[in-house]
């Protein structure tokens, strides 16, 4: 009965709360800014790195650490937790920074009593890169902004200051950093939420490369205009914004910036895209190699169609018998006589390459093993081709020779004996009876 009664527990939380143990609290790093004319007129920004705690609670609650800054976040409609898919607080580095309105000051929906806002940014990462999250912080203010360059003075935060926010805005990505083959579909993953209905919301996307941005898209709901492609619109409802790459050229590399404007807060997430193209690697000779001792025969080994320019190409001499052994078994010999070919730029913007060497045939290295390693960054271990060494003995000439008496030899005596049969068929038929 008690098992059914959480269950149930469970199922009627609020909305976007799950099931499971939630972070209560994480230590930050409150990056804030100094900001000033140097002796030429041009602003000089000193950043301060400061201990602080971001805090999930309620209005009032104590400080988890009373020696930090804290940033006690409320209850809102809009959950920062529900976009941390589930992780655990260590796997998490945790950056707030004050946000720059610039002056303008617009009346965000569901404040307090108070007419103005003070903006911060919190910003998660995972670990391993697999999400980033930025939230907009909004602190109630009795006090204006100071105008439109509001950096230049802001307001004193003391080291130990509590202060009550709840979050407005939050973007995220769960692709921060993409690896793509050519000709692949790639999903560039951008979300957004705000904390009230009805807020007039712009989406755009742009690609930065080599310098040059170029818009992909651009939504706006309050006026249902689009321009561009490759963004569900019916999706942005949900608060899903994110951007399919159909088909991945070479420049389509580049960075991909997903921005939600809500004024007077822009948020953006930067997705890296990396085109990886792996090589395809072939050897000029079969599995075997057959060669008569003494002669010399180049062997090549073709990395082609990779991408980008760095590869690696080893060759290795070894003995298969003992190639199979874990333990105890001799390291395989880098050959050091190894040619490269110069870079081959393709007509797809990827690169050939080959490394070769003039192979002396011996019966000593008759049964060896030789493999071409190729190690490219696309590539999670090397790609490896190999060929055994067959050396054969040359035939002496005398042999030759004796083979070729015999065979004439028995020409001779098979053309004589049929020209005997011949006559003694032909002096049969002359009898008379």
């Amino acid at each position: 009965m008690d098992l059914l009664l959480n269950v149930f527990l469970c199922y009627f939380v609020a909305i976007g709360v799950h099931c499971v143990h939630q972070i209560q609290w994480l230590p930050c790093q409150f990056t804030d800014e100094h900001v000033s004319l140097n002796n030429e007129g041009h602003v000089d920004t000193q950043l301060i790195h400061r201990e602080a705690m971001l805090q999930f609670g309620q209005k009032g609650d104590a400080p988890v650490n009373p020696h930090a800054i804290t940033f006690l976040i409320t209850g809102s409609k809009l959950d920062l937790r529900r976009f941390l898919d589930g992780v655990e607080a260590d796997q998490l580095e945790c950056e707030l920074r004050r946000y720059s309105t610039e002056g303008i000051h617009v009346h965000w929906p569901s404040q307090e009593a108070k007419d103005y806002n003070r903006w911060f940014t919190c910003t998660l990462k995972q670990n391993n890169g697999l999400f980033t999250v930025i939230g907009f912080l909004r602190h109630p203010s009795d006090q204006p902004p100071p105008g439109q360059q509001d950096y230049r003075s802001w307001p004193t935060i003391a080291d130990t200051e509590i202060l009550t926010t709840s979050v407005a805005m939050v973007t995220k990505t769960q692709t921060p950093s993409v690896k793509a083959t050519l000709s692949s579909q790639q999903r560039l993953h951008c979300q957004f939420g705000v904390d009230h209905r009805g807020a007039n919301i712009s989406v755009e996307w742009h690609r930065q490369q080599r310098g040059e941005r170029t818009k992909l898209f651009s939504h706006n709901s309050r006026t249902r205009q689009s321009q561009g492609s490759g963004v569900g619109v019916k999706a942005l409802a949900g608060g899903d914004a994110s951007y399919t790459l159909p088909f991945t050229k070479m420049n389509s590399e580049g960075t991909y910036i997903c921005s939600v404007s809500v004024n007077p807060l822009l948020g953006s997430q930067d997705i890296i895209l990396q085109i990886e193209e792996p090589p395809r690697v072939s050897l000029n000779v079969g599995p075997v190699l057959s060669l008569l001792d003494g002669t010399d025969h180049k062997v090549v080994c073709e990395a082609e169609n990779y991408y980008p320019l760095d590869v690696e190409i080893n060759w290795y001499e070894q003995d298969p018998a003992v190639s199979g052994q874990r333990v105890g078994a001799p390291l395989p010999k880098m050959l050091q006589n190894i040619l490269l070919s110069s870079h081959k730029h393709n007509q797809d913007m990827t690169y050939s390459v080959s490394a070769f060497f003039y192979l002396q045939a011996s019966l000593r290295a008759s049964g060896k093993q030789f493999t071409c390693s190729v190690s490219h960054k696309s590539l999670r271990v090397p790609i490896k081709k190999s060929f055994i060494l067959n050396v054969e003995e040359p035939t002496s000439w005398m042999f030759y020779l004796m083979v070729f008496f015999i065979l004439s030899f028995l020409l001779i005596v098979l053309a004589v004996m049929v020209s005997a049969l011949h006559s003694a068929k032909k002096s049969k038929q002359n009898k008379p009876y």
